[in-house]
């Protein structure tokens, strides 16, 4: 199967890249991360990826980065902005998928213990259905030390909070 592999940060690529190769896939990665904030951050984690993608012999599709129209929306969101966020990215890889002859397509947003697991999940089946893709549902949370470890052992720029500028005020702002 020709599977696209949405990317949040290189060492969350860690684990899930070398269990889909175990399974006998060879994913080409997107990176599609609007939400990422400041412009640094995006930068770091793009760098790095970029460095591993290479090292690994991975492809990657570059999306464009397009913050203030995430913030704008997200915002409109309120509460419920993690759906859409995880929703914008998905869907943006799925239409990718679809639109460039893939026929599945996963994240690695279901390596982080610190995602929405289940409405990752939930979101990825109902887009796969909608655009006719499969989605290869792994449950990568299962290798988050291995994938911590040889981050790690790498020296690989690990960020400290999801992206978005809300999970930055939520990490650091001690008076909210």
């Amino acid at each position: 199967m020709k599977l696209l592999l949405h990317i949040c940060c290189a060492p969350c690529l860690i684990y899930p890249l070398e269990l889909l190769r175990d399974e006998g896939y060879d994913p080409t990665g997107i990176f599609y991360n609007p939400n990422i904030h400041p412009y640094r951050e995006y930068e770091k984690r793009k760098d790095t990826l970029h460095d591993y993608a290479g090292k690994q012999g991975i492809m990657i599709w570059w999306g464009k980065y397009d913050l203030a129209d995430f913030i704008s929306d997200a915002n409109f969101h309120g509460n419920d902005r993690c759906r859409y966020c995880y929703h914008k990215r998905i869907e943006h890889t799925a239409l990718f998928a679809r639109n460039n002859g893939y026929e599945g397509f996963t994240t690695t947003l279901l390596y982080s213990k610190y995602q929405k697991h289940d409405l990752i999940r939930e979101i990825c089946y109902s887009l796969a259905e909608m655009y006719g893709l499969e989605f290869v549902y792994r449950d990568f949370r299962i290798g988050w030390a291995t994938g911590v470890s040889v981050s790690k052992e790498l020296g690989m720029y690990r960020q400290p909070y999801c992206g978005c500028l809300y999970s930055e005020k939520e990490r650091f702002c001690h008076n909210p």
